[in-house]
């Protein structure tokens, strides 16, 4: 376990969700959110992206997974956040590209404080098993708006909703891993302006 592992969670009446990240130590990786391709993705994102990871997340998924998903992106977001307001610099930036089989995607993070999603997706399948793939959106927009973060996210094309959802969580993880590192060359500050 490394200093800047981070705790957030967030309890209301649709749902209560735990997350820890170590974002300096890979390997720990648990997820459990009751929505099984929701697990594979967090967790291929936590694996791609090297860092440590638990989620226990419970929602009213009987009515809609809609409120469980975003409101793990929000909770993720919020553990980032608090990266940086607990740990002070990091790296910022990153991009990483991904391919997998027909599908490559594309994420670009800017942790900048003003959060922003641009993301673009054509699904040829609506779901993969039970999972809404247009979920995916709630999820970035919860995990952008809190994390403070500048979000670009693009499936760049595939013909398989299942590869194309895992290419972009791949990349997520990849491109979180980058940002949240600690900078090699570290002079305290992380903008022109002296602060983000």
């Amino acid at each position: 376990m490394s200093k800047r592992k981070t705790i957030s969670k967030r309890t209301t009446k649709e749902t209560d969700i735990h997350i820890e990240i170590d974002p300096d130590a890979g390997g720990n990786i648990s997820i459990a959110t009751g929505l099984p391709f929701m697990d594979h993705l967090l967790h291929a994102m936590a694996f791609h992206g090297g860092f440590g990871f638990i989620v226990k997340a419970k929602g009213d998924i009987d009515v809609d997974p809609h409120h469980l998903v975003e409101d793990t992106g929000i909770v993720l977001g919020e553990a980032l956040k608090s990266i940086v307001s607990n740990h002070g610099v990091i790296t910022r930036f990153s991009h990483a590209i991904i391919p997998m089989d027909d599908a490559l995607s594309e994420v670009v993070i800017d942790v900048c404080g003003r959060p922003t999603l641009a993301y673009t997706a054509d699904f040829p399948q609506d779901r993969v098993g039970d999972f809404d793939v247009s979920l995916l959106r709630e999820f970035l927009a919860g995990l952008s708006a809190r994390a403070g973060m500048s979000l670009h996210a693009h499936i760049r094309y595939g013909e398989n909703s299942h590869h194309m959802a895992e290419s972009l969580f791949k990349a997520l993880g990849k491109a979180i891993k980058a940002a949240y590192a600690k900078p090699v060359e570290n002079n305290g500050e992380m903008s022109t302006k002296g602060t983000i």
